[in-house]
Order: C-alpha cells, then sequence, then structure tokens
C-alpha cells in the first residue's frame, strides 16, 4: 500500500480539538497509522534530569495523532483534499490532489 501522507507534507486536521489548525508532518508511524504534525496536539511531561537534559522539569512536545484525522492540503486551493496515485507516461507513479488534480510530488 502507498503512503497517501508522508513527512513533509502540509495537513490541515479534520477532527478533534485542533480542528482546521495546518501544520507540516514531522514523523510517520505507518505501523501505528499515526502522524505527528508541527505544533499540532501539544502535551506536556514531567521529564527527569538526565545527561543528555540536566535541566529536566516540564517539557513541551506534539504528540502524535491517528492518519485518518488529517487530509492533506491541496497546493493550488489551501483547502482539505483526498489523495489518488497516477501513472505519468514516463512510467512514474505519483500522488494527486483529487479536487484540483495538481500533482502533489513532483
Amino acid at each position: 500500500m502507498a503512503a497517501k501522507i508522508k513527512k513533509g507534507d502540509y495537513v490541515v486536521v479534520i477532527a478533534g480539538k485542533d480542528k482546521g489548525r495546518k501544520g507540516e508532518v514531522l514523523k510517520v508511524s505507518p505501523k501505528d497509522e499515526k502522524v505527528v504534525v508541527k505544533g499540532i496536539r501539544m502535551v506536556k511531561r514531567h521529564v527527569r534530569p538526565s545527561q543528555m537534559d540536566p535541566d529536566g522539569g516540564i517539557k513541551e512536545f506534539e504528540a502524535p495523532i491517528h492518519v485518518s484525522n488529517v487530509a492533506h492540503l491541496d497546493p493550488k486551493e489551501d483547502k482539505p483534499t483526498r489523495v489518488g496515485f497516477k501513472t505519468l507516461k514516463d512510467g512514474k507513479k505519483v500522488r494527486v490532489a483529487r479536487k484540483s488534480g495538481e500533482v502533489i510530488d513532483g
């Protein structure tokens, strides 16, 4: 199964407390069907001091969100769209925005 959402894509949250917010995908976990989006679903964790982080304290970072709760942003219209696949004349398979027909990864 080809990946419809990849690292570096711009997505919009379509469900949950951050609905309507947009961001860039930082990490994709296909096994868990989750993505991490920059600035979305921020959580706070109490972190114990370690050699890597001698201060410790309360840290804030992005938590994963289920892939069904995000939609790809159409490159042309800046609105949510579904993703399809198309084979170009040279035999290359590319992702295409269903709404505008625009090629996502050229």
